[in-house]
C-alpha cells in the first residue's frame, strides 16, 4: 500500500465516525468544502481606496457583510464572489489591482465568513449573492452594467446567480466543474466512501450550458487544487460568445499575479465588449 493510499485509509477511519453523527453533513462540508475566517485583517484603506461598508440581508434573511468601492463613471460594477477560505479582507491586493480598470465593485463574504452572520453551505451561498443583487438593484444598478466575477467556489456562486439573474458578463476564475469531480480527482477512495455526505453539489458542468451572457474564463496551467482539464471542459459545454484565457506558469491563487498585464487586458478587451450593452 503506497503512501496516498494509506492517508486515505486513515483518514477514511477517522472521519467514518460522522457518517451517523447529528450534522454529519455540515460536519463534512466544513472539514472539506468551506474554510471560513472571522477576523478581518484590513480594509481597502490599506491601499487608499475609498469604500463603503454594508450590511445587507441574504435572500432568505440572513445578516450579511461586504464593501463597496466606487468606480468611475460610466463605468460597470463588478460583483465580486470569493473563493471558499477566509473572508473578504484577503482579497484586498486583488481588489486593488481590480479596481484600476476604473471600475466599481462590491464584494461581500457568505454567512459565516468575516462579519456575516451564519453557517456556509451550498444554497446559502446561493442565497447571500442573492442578497448582495438585490443591495445593487437598491442601489441602482440595473443588471445590464453589472458583470458577476467568481473565482473557485466563487466562481460557482457566481454561475447560479447569472443563470438566474443574467448580467452583462460572466467571469469565471479557475473554476471546477462539481464537487463530484473534484472528490474524485482528489481523493477517489475517500470520496467513494464518505462524499454521499456532502449535501454540496455545485454542479457547474450541468448549469453552464443555460448561460447566454458574454463568458470569459481564467486558468492556471499549473493549478494544483482546480486540474485545467475542469475548465477547459466548462468552457466547450458553454454557448457563445466565450472567451478562455489560459495563464501559463499559475497557480489556484496567484492567477491575477501570475497573468501580468496579458490578465488584465484580456479584462478590459472583455469589458470593452460589453461596452455596447452598458
Amino acid at each position: 500500500m503506497g503512501f496516498r493510499q494509506k492517508r486515505s485509509l486513515i483518514l477514511l477511519l477517522m472521519l467514518g465516525g460522522l457518517a451517523f453523527a447529528p450534522g454529519s453533513e455540515s460536519a463534512m462540508e466544513h472539514r472539506f468544502i468551506f474554510f471560513p475566517e472571522r477576523p478581518l485583517v484590513a480594509t481597502p484603506a490599506l491601499y487608499d481606496l475609498a469604500y463603503e461598508e454594508v450590511h445587507f440581508p441574504a435572500g432568505d434573511g440572513t445578516a450579511l457583510h461586504g464593501w463597496y468601492l466606487p468606480g468611475e463613471p460610466g463605468k460597470p460594477l463588478v460583483l465580486f464572489c470569493h473563493g471558499n477560505a477566509g473572508n473578504i479582507s484577503h482579497r484586498l491586493d486583488n481588489l486593488r489591482l481590480l479596481h484600476r480598470l476604473g471600475v466599481s465593485v462590491f464584494i461581500f463574504d457568505y454567512r459565516g465568513y468575516g462579519k456575516s452572520a451564519g453557517k456556509a453551505s451550498e444554497e446559502g451561498t446561493y442565497s447571500d449573492a442573492r442578497g448582495a443583487r438585490a443591495w445593487l438593484q437598491a442601489r441602482g444598478w440595473p443588471p445590464e452594467r453589472i458583470v458577476y466575477f467568481g473565482r473557485s467556489l466563487g466562481a460557482s456562486v457566481a454561475l447560479q446567480l447569472a443563470v438566474e439573474h443574467p448580467p452583462a458578463g460572466l467571469v469565471l476564475e479557475t473554476p471546477f466543474t462539481s464537487i463530484a469531480a473534484m472528490g474524485r480527482h482528489h481523493n477517489p477512495i475517500l470520496y467513494f466512501a464518505l462524499g454521499w455526505l456532502l449535501d454540496a453539489r455545485y454542479d457547474n458542468l450541468a448549469k453552464i450550458v443555460n448561460i447566454r451572457t458574454p463568458l470569459l474564463i481564467f486558468q492556471g496551467d499549473r493549478d494544483n487544487i482546480v486540474p485545467e482539464s475542469m475548465a477547459r471542459n466548462l468552457f466547450e459545454a458553454a454557448n457563445e460568445p466565450k472567451t478562455w484565457h489560459l495563464i501559463p506558469g499559475a497557480d489556484h491563487n496567484d492567477t491575477y499575479d501570475s497573468g501580468g498585464e496579458d490578465y488584465w487586458s484580456a479584462w478590459s478587451t472583455f469589458l470593452r465588449k460589453l461596452a455596447p450593452a452598458q
